[in-house]
This record gives structure tokens, C-alpha cells and sequence, in this order.
């Protein structure tokens, strides 16, 4: 009997317990998050490995080799890009966390746990503080975002006369990369779909492949987009819960201090009258 009745007790205090737990979790952050992370991974490994088979295609087939020197060729803003995403991977990975923080700090779980003061005091500024950071993280994101879909639509006009060049016999059509701004005028780097290079390019799944990964590098770019407005949105709120906190809490400050100050004055009152009595 004693061992079922500990058991009881355990299980008990386990479930609320648990029950506390979750209850102090921001849902609202955390599919934020998630969001944030699934698309911050997409866009930066998908844009790393695209960027990759964009220089194997550039020397495969267009026969680009590196410029010597201090030169900024096309590789070289490629290694930018890099690096570029490296930052941006592990700057939002941290920003993610904090994010995480400051809905757990804002939730009525922790609200119990220190009190009205300690929230009301540095949270306010804290939730104002990352409002500003999210809009213009989101702003950020929404140019990366159409940065992003350049190359989308340069490798789509590459798979398109791919395939013209398969459906329309005779014809010769050619890719020539000036017009993208990737080499200078004065070089002329263009590929013809009579050329033998042209084909293997075709024929080859490295086009294929760095064509999707962009497209899905794409989509991680506006996962992003979509995880920084459901970020807004949530820290709009909790800076609004914030601020009605803040309030009640003065109005629960002037209600005690008014009924101390009309208890100390009844006091003195009572005390007044007994001593009128005596």
C-alpha cells in the first residue's frame, strides 16, 4: 500500500510538473524558430553547394580559369558569397537562440516564477529592442531573397534553350555569359547548342542539379522571409503583454499604497477614540 501510494504521489507530481513545463513554453517562438532554422540551413548549404557547381560549370564548359592577382573575376565574388553565407549561418543560429529567450522570458509560466517587476522592468526594452533587429533582419532577408532568384532565372534560361535545342532542329542557339554581367565586354565567353561543350553540358546532371539547389536555396531564402514576419508578429505581442503588465503593475502599486495609506488612517482613528474613551 505504501509503495502504490508513493507511486501515486510520483506520478502525480510528475504531471504537473510536465503540465508546468509545457505550459511555459512559447509555441509561438518556436515554430517561429524552427522555421527560421529550416530556412536559414536550405539557403546556406543549397546556396553553398550551388555556388560550387556554378564554378565547375564556369570552368567545365565556358573554359573561365582564375584571374591572377587582386583581380575580382567571377570566382572571386563566388568565395564572397561564401564566406558571406558562413556568417550568415552561424549569426542566425545565435539569433535564433536568443529569440528562443526572450519568449521564454515573456511567458506566464516565468511571469509566476520572478515576479511582475523583474519582467516588466528590462523586458519592455528587451522585446523593443528585437522588434528593430527582426524588421530589418526581415528587410535583409527580403533582398537576399531577390537577390537569390537572379541566378534561379539565369539557370532557367540556360535549361530552357537546353531543351529548345532538343525540340527545334537546326538550330543554333548560344549562351553568352555578358549578357549577365558575369565576364566584361571586351571577353566573350558564350557557349552554342552546335558546340560539342554545349551538349555534355546539357547531357551532364551538374547543370541540373545546381539549377534545383538554387531553387531550393530560394525557397530557404523565403522560409526565412516568413519566419522573421512570424517573429514580428510574436514579439509585437509579447512587448504588448509587457507593457499591460507594466500597467497593472503600477495600478496594483498605487491600489496598495492608497489602501495602506486608508488602513494606517483608520488606524489612527481607533486609536484616537480609545484614547478619548480611556
Amino acid at each position: 500500500v505504501a509503495y502504490n501510494l508513493f507511486f501515486s504521489f510520483f506520478l502525480v507530481g510528475c504531471f504537473e510538473c510536465c503540465i508546468k513545463c509545457l505550459g511555459g513554453i512559447p509555441y509561438a517562438s518556436l515554430i517561429a524558430t524552427i522555421l527560421l532554422y529550416a530556412g536559414v540551413a536550405l539557403f546556406c548549404g543549397c546556396g553553398h553547394e550551388a555556388l560550387s557547381g556554378t564554378v565547375n560549370i564556369l570552368q567545365t564548359y565556358f573554359e573561365m580559369t582564375r584571374s591572377a592577382g587582386d583581380v575580382i573575376d567571377a570566382f572571386t565574388l563566388i568565395d564572397i558569397f561564401k564566406y558571406v553565407i558562413y556568417g550568415v549561418a552561424a549569426a542566425f543560429f545565435v539569433y535564433g537562440i536568443l529569440l528562443m529567450v526572450e519568449g521564454f522570458f515573456t511567458t506566464g509560466a516565468i511571469k509566476d516564477l520572478y515576479g511582475d517587476f523583474k519582467i516588466t522592468t528590462c523586458g519592455r526594452c528587451v522585446s523593443a529592442w528585437f522588434i528593430m533587429l527582426t524588421y530589418i533582419f526581415m528587410l535583409a532577408w527580403l533582398g537576399v531573397t531577390a537577390f537569390t532568384s537572379l541566378p534561379v532565372y539565369m539557370y532557367f534560361n540556360l535549361w530552357t534553350i537546353c531543351r529548345n535545342a532538343t525540340v527545334v532542329d537546326g538550330a543554333n542557339l548560344c549562351l553568352d555569359l555578358r549578357q549577365y554581367g558575369i565576364v566584361t565586354i571586351g571577353e566573350e565567353k558564350k557557349v552554342c547548342t552546335s558546340s560539342e561543350s554545349f551538349i555534355k553540358m546539357c547531357d551532364s546532371n551538374e547543370l541540373n542539379m545546381t539549377f534545383h539547389l538554387f531553387i531550393v536555396a530560394l525557397a530557404g531564402a523565403g522560409a526565412a522571409v516568413i519566419a522573421m514576419v512570424h517573429y514580428l508578429m510574436v514579439l509585437s505581442a509579447n512587448w504588448a503583454y509587457v507593457k499591460d503588465a507594466c500597467r497593472m503593475q503600477k495600478y496594483e502599486d498605487i491600489k496598495s499604497k492608497e489602501e495602506q495609506e486608508l488602513h494606517d488612517i483608520h488606524s489612527t482613528r481607533s486609536k484616537e477614540r480609545l484614547n478619548a474613551y480611556t
